[in-house]
């Protein structure tokens, strides 16, 4: 059923009633072959993923050829270290001609598939495909031109937030509305590949939806599942990560990526803590009920017959629960009884004169 926060993406349902919606990366990792993208499809929709995300660029879209200077990668703790921006892009990019066949093969199998325009070029691609949605990659998020050309789609826009701060944040997401977004989806980000647990500061979740007043999930490039389950306690509605068929073979996104074994025990894991979110409530549930009977109560431990004062001799507290509360025990000793007991009977304001 779909409520007022409610967001539909292709057929999904994305919002705080619904389970978290999982968010299948495969950036890079085609590794330059149809053939493994295809086959990343295959494995995300088996491992239960929601959507499948594509990037949408090319090297000269994203970049100018020149291998030194700015454009040279001289980190040595990247994982792109030693190449120059145009060799990443020209490396990592999906062909264009490759985004109908995956988006097909994926529909086919019930995903939602869109993809992360990185110009305003992709934009106009990506509407001729049809594209369900678009996502604005943290790198993007300050390229509001690009931003306001996605949202005068019309289409739902999700925006990354890595190392923007409020400020641009606000440009961001006032210029997305401005331009006619109504479904808007902001995904906490830490910018690191891969992303450590200290420096992923979840609580910032349900500040940036009360801030934004918008649904806020997690793009998520820790290794594991433990901190995109902690954010669906906190809010989110959207996890994204990087996918790959496997990390021992290789590409630009591999050393970050989820397995299919993982994927599938994210899907699993984030549904289970949606629903253990449930509701305030205290006391038994329905579900609880039953096990009420192993609560300790006063039961007689000894024969007794009608007449006799009580004393700490003839009644205990111990279980199961089905006489007066433990609390009652002073008021029990030193009462006299109204009729023969037998030891293991529980202790009732009616045996008691």
């Amino acid at each position: 059923m779909q409520s007022e926060n409610t967001i539909i993406i292709g057929e999904r349902n994305i919002g705080p009633g619904h389970a978290p919606f999982i968010i299948a990366e495969m950036s890079g990792n085609h590794n330059q072959s149809l053939d493994r993208a295809l086959a990343i499809v295959d494995a995300a929709a088996k491992a239960g993923a929601h959507a499948l995300k594509l990037q949408t660029y090319t090297a000269d879209t994203m970049t100018i050829d020149v291998a030194d200077g700015d454009f040279a990668i001289t980190d040595p703790n990247s994982l792109w270290s030693g190449k120059n921006l145009h060799e990443l892009y020209q490396q990592a990019y999906t062909p264009w001609e490759w985004h109908s066949p995956i988006m097909e093969r994926a529909k086919a199998l019930g995903m939602v598939c869109f993809s992360s325009p990185f110009d305003e070029s992709a934009v106009d691609f990506l509407e001729s495909l049809d594209a369900p949605a678009y996502k604005i990659a943290s790198f993007e998020n300050t390229d509001l031109p690009l931003i306001r050309k996605a949202a005068r789609t019309g289409k739902p826009l999700i925006i990354s937030t890595g190392m923007a701060n409020v400020a641009e944040l606000s440009e961001a997401v006032n210029t997305a509305r401005s331009a006619g977004c109504k479904d808007l989806i902001l995904l906490k980000c830490t910018s690191t590949y891969p992303a450590t647990a200290d420096n992923t500061n979840l609580l910032t979740i349900p500040h940036m939806r009360d801030l934004f007043a918008c649904q806020v999930g997690l793009s998520d490039h820790t290794m594991g599942v433990g901190v995109s389950v902690a954010s669906v306690v906190l809010g989110a509605t959207v996890i994204e990560k990087h996918f790959t068929l496997s990390r021992a073979e290789g590409g630009v996104d591999s050393a970050f990526s989820m397995e299919p074994h993982e994927l599938a025990q994210l899907v699993i894991e984030t549904e289970r803590a949606h629903q253990a979110l449930g509701n305030i409530r205290y006391g038994a549930s329905d579900a609880e009920k039953k096990s009420l009977q192993f609560r300790r109560s006063i039961y007689f431990v000894k024969d007794v017959a009608a007449g006799e004062i009580l004393t700490e001799a003839h009644v205990r507290i111990i279980r199961p629960g089905m006489g007066l509360a433990p609390k009652h025990i002073d008021k029990v000793i030193g009462r006299k009884l109204k009729a023969d007991v037998r030891r293991g009977t529980p202790v009732s304001w009616d045996l008691l004169a």
